[in-house]
């Protein structure tokens, strides 16, 4: 059964964020039988519920439910493997958001990252998925935490959300969280998220560097093809990109393809997290931001493209996606000279 992974770069700072709050993770390692001289291997990935059980017993120990936030003392650019380089080299925040988004599978598995307009200005949701165990807490804050934190680093500023939101309940003691983030709070929210504002993430980075950034990407997007190519999620998704301007594919034509039942094909989509339909309408989603960033495409055009038989079955998809039509989705994203955001058909997962 196919697990999520986190990478030995981040999970190295998961272990320095606990030693920070007086963990010894040496022990704790032992302890979950893990390979701690793993942490030095830059291309060795450790199992995600294993640093779930790595938060929850650091947690027990220390007694500190805000242990997550010390990722904010510990954030550099190795921290998030070539994605903080690639980060780094970038013009701007907002292109170092949409790098983000792109390549975050490298850094951890069990997180989506998405990136998008909210009012006045962006706001960057992280969505933590659990595997076997369900994600902790920590994860989510702290991860908010390194990433305020690396964006502060990135801009040599004292940068100063407009929200900082977390999907847990309101913790006994809010003064770190306060002290850290320096925003409104909101605790209970239907997401975690950080919402910025737009002038902050325009400002070009004192460490852009376009030749770096093309040369990061290219490495990025040489370890994400070997990372995703034996994923059943990412074969099912390209297979899917091919077949979809040709009508809706079947789950069992693409069973077929892909020379498995479509009972088995179900089975291993399920363990990655997904499903036949999910990931159907996943793909669909991301092909049609990507379509509609092209002027040239009429609206009829990309709903066949997506494989709608009727262009209204189109318009109401894309309605349950983005609450607006697609003609309004390109209108507003051409009033705000925003550039879309092209999010990888092959890289959600």
């Amino acid at each position: 059964m196919n697990q999520r992974t986190t990478s030995s770069s981040w999970a190295n700072g998961i272990v320095q964020a606990l030693t920070l709050g007086g963990v010894d993770c040496h022990a704790l390692f032992d302890e979950l039988g893990l390979d701690y001289q793993a942490l030095q291997d830059a291309d060795a990935r450790f199992p995600q519920d294993a640093m779930t059980q790595l938060w929850q017993r650091a947690v027990a120990l220390t007694g500190n439910a805000a242990i997550g936030l010390n990722l904010a003392r510990v954030m550099r650019p190795g921290a998030m493997h070539v994605v903080g380089y690639a980060l780094m080299s970038s013009a701007t925040l907002k292109e170092s958001f949409q790098r983000l988004v792109r390549y975050q599978r490298i850094i951890a598995e069990g997180a989506d990252v998405s990136f998008e307009p909210d009012g006045g200005g962006y706001r960057l949701t992280l969505a933590i998925h659990g595997d076997r165990l369900p994600a902790a807490r920590q994860s989510a804050e702290g991860s908010l935490a390194s990433t305020l934190a690396f964006c502060r680093w990135l801009t040599d500023r004292p940068l100063i959300p407009l929200e900082a939101s977390f999907e847990g309940p309101t913790p006994e003691d809010v003064e770190p969280y306060q002290a850290l983030f320096q925003c409104p709070l909101q605790f209970s929210a239907p997401r975690h998220s950080l919402l910025f504002r737009h002038a902050d993430l325009t400002v070009p980075l004192p460490t852009a560097n376009p030749e770096l950034a093309n040369l990061h990407d290219r490495f990025a997007g040489q370890y994400l093809a070997r990372f995703t190519d034996s994923r059943i999620t990412h074969r099912t998704r390209q297979l899917l990109c091919r077949l979809l301007p040709e009508g809706e594919p079947r789950r069992d034509a693409v069973a077929q393809l892909l020379h498995l039942s479509e009972r088995t094909l179900q089975r291993r989509l399920h363990e990655e997290g997904t499903s036949f339909q999910q990931l159907l309408d996943d793909t669909r989603r991301t092909l049609a931001e990507q379509y509609l960033a092209q002027p040239e495409l009429a609206l009829l055009e990309i709903g066949y493209l997506l494989g709608f038989a009727d262009p209204s079955n189109f318009f109401r998809a894309f309605r349950r996606w983005h609450s607006m039509t697609p003609g309004e989705y390109r209108a507003e994203r051409l009033a705000m000279g925003s550039e879309l955001v092209p999010r990888d058909a092959s890289h959600r997962h």
